[in-house]
This record gives C-alpha cells, sequence and structure tokens, in this order.
C-alpha cells in the first residue's frame, strides 16, 4: 500500500467524572466538519514524533516533547475508492505538555470525556480503535474504508509491538 506517513496526538487528563481526551473539529481542508485528533503529515526529514509534537503546535498551540509521547499504536487508512487518500498513521498518547489548548485555522480544540466520545460527528472508524488505544491497548490496525469513502468496510487489529522501543 503506497501511503502517506501521518501522525496522531491525544492528549489526555483525569477529571473527576473520568478520563478526558482532547480533540478538535476540523476547520479546514481533508475531514472538515469532522471531530478529529490532532495531528498531520510527517515532512521530509522527520521522524513520527517530532512531527506528531510540530503538528500539536501548529494545530493547538501547545508545547509537547518527544520524550512525553506514549506511543499507542498505528492505524492504515486505505480508500479503495481514492487510494491517493490512503495513509499510514502513528499514533501517539499524551499525559504532559506545556500550555492550554487553543484554537487554530485548523483546528477547534475541546475535552470529551473517553467514556462519551463523539463519534456521530468523527470518522467511522475511530470508534473501532481510539478507545482500545487510549486504554492502553498497543495495536496495529487496518481500516478500509467502503466504496464512498466514509463508512468502514473492514476492521483487522492485532497486537503492535513499537519498533522503536
Amino acid at each position: 500500500m503506497t501511503a502517506a506517513h501521518v501522525t496522531l496526538c491525544f492528549l489526555l487528563r483525569d477529571g473527576a467524572d473520568g478520563g478526558h481526551v482532547l480533540l478538535g473539529t476540523k476547520k479546514t481542508g481533508f475531514g472538515q466538519g469532522k471531530v478529529v485528533g490532532v495531528g498531520g503529515h510527517v515532512e521530509l526529514g522527520e521522524t513520527a514524533s517530532q512531527a506528531a509534537c510540530r503538528e500539536v503546535m501548529e494545530e493547538i498551540n501547545v508545547l509537547v516533547r518527544a520524550q512525553d509521547l506514549i506511543p499507542a499504536g498505528t492505524v492504515d487508512f486505505v480508500f479503495s475508492a481514492r487510494p491517493e487518500w490512503n495513509m499510514a498513521t502513528t499514533v501517539f498518547l499524551t499525559r504532559a505538555w506545556e500550555g492550554d489548548p487553543s484554537e487554530s485555522e485548523e483546528i477547534a480544540p475541546a475535552w470529551f470525556p473517553v467514556a462519551q466520545l463523539p463519534v456521530d460527528r468523527m470518522w467511522a472508524d475511530a470508534e473501532h480503535w481510539l478507545p482500545a488505544m487510549i486504554s492502553g491497548q498497543r495495536i496495529a490496525v487496518r481500516v478500509d474504508l467502503a466504496a464512498d469513502n466514509e463508512n468502514v468496510a473492514h476492521v483487522s487489529t492485532m497486537e503492535w509491538a513499537d519498533p522503536e522501543a
């Protein structure tokens, strides 16, 4: 599969009512209007962790250090009807950052209870892997999207071992 290498980083915090995750409403570009994780393309010469830190700063104005990233797994998105949209995604979690998340031109961030993810406003695949990764499972996921490029045709999951560990 030829795919763009991208990253996602999910900020996690504990609240009185349980765990929360920072997501954002995408304001521009691919996925506009959907609630998504913070992230984007890995640029030439960057590692996935460097890209995740850069993207978090660009999208929500928060400093995350690479040593504070928790590797969570990978998600390969396969768009059979639009293979140019295929993505190989490295997913990170973090509980450490500096600054308060704020809106950018691309993302309007908001905290959501982990137990009540806004799956009706997210890509259809998110409910298949995001809760597992947040809960500490380290998995490699392949998501095959349906011909409409929205719905999930098939999801496969296997245990994941961080190649950099």
